[in-house]
């Protein structure tokens, strides 16, 4: 009796197609578990290529930003005291306190032609470049009337030129800047708390020795001109602190961005390079040409061209990834189907070994894709799994037909998640089209499936 009633509940496992859909959803469940540790893999992959790509770059220098350069003149400004008020013996005491007031240029003109090339490190490489600046403008008399600070309490002959940079090591020229006929060289100074929080975009300051006289009080316009020849990576920039600005870069790198608040009113485009013009006013950024005490942080008004690799395989095998809930329940739906309208026995150790080669899927295209670009990756790692799965699937179902619809399945379906994976603006309608497909496909084929 006992051995009778084992046999009915066995026989009742097989035959119950509720039973079946629990599994399948057990079966799930626990492949979510070597999904979540693919998802892990390509994250660390990725921070790792992030961080061999941030040595190099600090190797051979950073990005660059510049930020100058910049008129710095000290003045005197007095602090009084009342002594003994409203006594006979009041007096009044000055106390002196030296500030520095700060002056953009009237006019600031760059022109740089940069032509990268890639650096590889193992697997890994970024974009670098070399790169001479020519920058040319002019400043115009300095105006201490706007705070009230008489002419004499300028120090004239203590006025310097700042220049900031976050790619001081990058620099492989004598910097000196030329002003009208006069030459003034660079020297670096520290700052100990400059962007302390933010050591991306960190600048360091480059500053002149003294200024003439003669070359900012006694003339209403003062032209200078000054070089920069650097080394850098990945992005160029500029902060817009003229009351005019123009830039002008010309590259052979044809995967790029215009990056930052001001695009280029002026670019051409071709499969050999670019060539993009930039020209920003003084209305069309929110802050003045003038600063008085302490100058601003105004990276975020910066502007330029980001010099991109072409391919981030991680992104798009993280994308992939995103994907794998959806094959491994459509997968285990197809066998579910043809299960119950074939009558052959299918067991969960079977559903699970077709999962975890589904799993494989994805440690196959991150390691492939790191070698050789992500088309060949994903083409040979969807026909391994693909052949796999259609073979052991004719073990299982002993003839031809099956297996067939297997292989045209699952083919359909890497081609669609790899079409999806490949659109930016129309990701979401043609995913949103194929799955209505799907299920329309799946009512259609389980329309005579006797479920009770």
């Amino acid at each position: 009796m006992e051995q009778k009633s084992e046999n009915k509940f066995s026989k009742w496992v097989k035959t119950s197609i509720t039973v079946r859909m629990l599994m399948m959803g057990f079966l799930i469940l626990i492949l979510m578990i070597p999904l979540k540790y693919i998802k892990s893999l390509i994250t660390e992959r990725s921070e790792r290529q992030e961080s061999v790509i941030s040595e190099i770059n600090d190797k051979w220098g950073k990005e660059v930003l510049l930020y100058g350069p910049i008129l710095k003149i000290p003045y005197k400004t007095y602090l009084k005291t009342t002594h003994n008020k409203g006594k006979k013996n009041e007096y009044t005491t000055a106390e002196e306190f030296i500030k520095h007031a700060y002056f953009f240029p009237q006019k600031l003109n760059t022109n740089t032609t940069v032509n990268p090339e890639e650096k590889h490190r193992g697997i890994y490489k970024t974009a670098v470049y070399k790169t001479l600046m020519n920058i040319k403008g002019s400043f115009t008399k300095p105006d201490f009337s706007i705070i009230d600070i008489k002419d004499e309490d300028v120090i004239w002959d203590k006025a310097k030129i700042i220049i900031k940079t976050s790619n001081l090591k990058g620099i492989n020229n004598e910097i000196k800047i030329k002003i009208n006929k006069n030459e003034y060289s660079f020297i670096p100074k520290y700052e100990s708390n400059e962007n302390k929080f933010n050591t991306k975009t960190a600048l360091h300051i480059l500053e002149s020795n003294f200024i003439s006289e003669n070359d900012i009080q006694k003339k209403n316009k003062s032209s200078f001109k000054l070089n920069i020849n650097v080394n850098g990576s990945e992005s160029i920039k500029i902060i817009p602190i003229g009351k005019e600005t123009t830039l002008n870069i010309k590259s052979n790198w044809t995967h790029k961005s215009f990056i930052g608040n001001f695009l280029p009113f002026d670019k051409v485009e071709t499969t050999e390079g670019f060539d993009a013009k930039w020209k920003v006013l003084q209305i069309n950024r929110p802050f003045s040409q003038q600063f008085f005490n302490k100058l601003p942080n105004l990276n975020e008004f910066a502007f330029g061209v980001n010099f991109m690799i072409p391919v981030d395989q991680y992104q798009q095998s993280e994308r992939t990834a995103k994907y794998g809930y959806l094959v491994i329940f459509l997968t285990f739906l197809i066998f579910f189907l043809i299960q119950n309208l074939s009558k052959i026995d299918i067991h969960p150790f079977q559903y699970l070994m077709i999962g975890l080669s589904l799993t494989m899927f994805y440690t196959l295209l991150i390691s492939i894709s790191e070698h050789s670009n992500f088309l060949k990756a994903y083409l040979i790692a969807s026909i391994s799994v693909i052949s796999l799965i259609t073979l052991y699937s004719k073990s299982i179902l002993k003839n031809i037909k099956f297996p067939l619809l297997i292989l045209v399945s699952l083919a359909s379906l890497y081609t669609f998640i790899y079409v999806i994976i490949q659109l930016e603006n129309y990701a979401l309608l043609v995913g949103s089209i194929g799955l209505f497909l799907i299920l329309g496909s799946v009512m259609y084929a389980s329309r005579k499936i006797d479920w009770s």
